[in-house]
């Protein structure tokens, strides 16, 4: 079983317009439901690709319990705490003439300081058997910045991987408890280490850093660009195969869950970012974040190309 869990999760609309219009009337060709948000996008992968998920965090309200039915249909075991607030919102618009996917998020709202305790107790009825456990996003208002760090302790003391997809306080809180694997994106990097990283010797100076504050491993995604990789020897630059992207959204939630399933397998990490990078890539080929098919992973991945470095 792996373990996912995001305290800000959220319904998911994707709108799709022949030609979008500012300030105008603007009528969409094709709009869908989901649910998302980055823990859900990586449990809704996992699935797909053949492992034992369990999805966990805060949910409230009728878009909460539209998210519970949603992942149960889809085979995806959850267990939620029930909050008072409801569940935010997030709308991707595609615009097909201009080519462009634009991201209007809602921001979660507080929780109490009691639902924060039923969601420990979630995870510590969880951990035993748990190969992996996945930290995906911000913590919600109301949370303590700690909290992915003492995940990462109940993690580790129960034989799991522990794998974080966070990036400023929450990050640098946690890595004196040795992640085994942190996954911040080039501005989310940037922001964590508190400067400008113009290239990729900056970014790799930057990865270092966070090896040497206590990160087993780090991966830095770039969206369409190489990501990068370091175990604390070596590192690796990963080259995606080129695409015209249906959705981007997601994409960096779908290489975590690809990064995982191959870890928990016994990948090394330049073989796991392959698969990573194949099942990101994959995941822009669909509208909805998080639902990705199978056969496009194999087939991609036979494209990517991975360079030590």
């Amino acid at each position: 079983m792996i373990l996912c869990l995001g305290t800000t999760p959220a319904a998911q609309r994707v709108m799709i317009f022949r030609s979008l219009v500012l300030d105008a009337v603007n009528r969409a060709l094709t709009t869908l439901d989901g649910a998302a948000g980055k823990s859900i996008n990586v449990a809704k992968v996992l699935q797909v690709l053949g492992e034992h998920p369990v999805a966990t965090g805060f949910l409230g309200g009728d878009r909460g319990e539209f998210i519970r039915t949603l992942l149960a249909a889809q085979g995806v075991e959850s267990e939620f705490v029930t909050v008072a607030t409801r569940t935010r919102e997030c709308v991707t618009v595609i615009d097909e003439a201009a080519g462009t996917h634009t991201e209007l998020v809602e921001e979660s709202r507080p929780v109490k300081a009691a639902d924060f305790e039923q969601l420990r107790a979630i995870i510590r009825r969880r951990l035993p058997g748990c190969r992996a456990v996945v930290m995906s996003g911000t913590i919600a208002t109301g949370g303590p910045v700690e909290f992915y760090a003492d995940c990462t302790r109940l993690a580790h003391d129960h034989g799991a991987m522990s794998v974080l997809d966070a990036q400023g306080p929450p990050l640098i809180a946690a890595l004196p408890k040795k992640p085994g694997l942190v996954k911040p994106n080039r501005s989310e990097l940037a922001s964590t280490v508190g400067r400008k990283l113009p290239d990729d010797t900056a970014v790799r100076q930057a990865m270092r850093e966070l090896g040497e504050r206590g990160a087993q491993r780090i991966i830095v995604t770039a969206g369409k660009d190489p990501a990068l990789a370091f175990d604390g020897r070596s590192f690796w630059r990963i080259v995606a195969p080129r695409i015209k992207a249906v959705n981007p959204i997601g994409s960096g939630d779908a290489f975590t869950a690809g990064l995982v399933w191959r870890l928990v397998r016994g990948d090394d990490l330049g073989e796991a970012c392959r698969w990573a990078s194949a099942v990101g890539t994959a995941n822009a080929l669909t509208l909805m974040a998080g639902e990705i098919h199978r056969a496009e992973v194999d087939r991609l991945a036979r494209e990517v190309v991975v360079q030590r470095i």
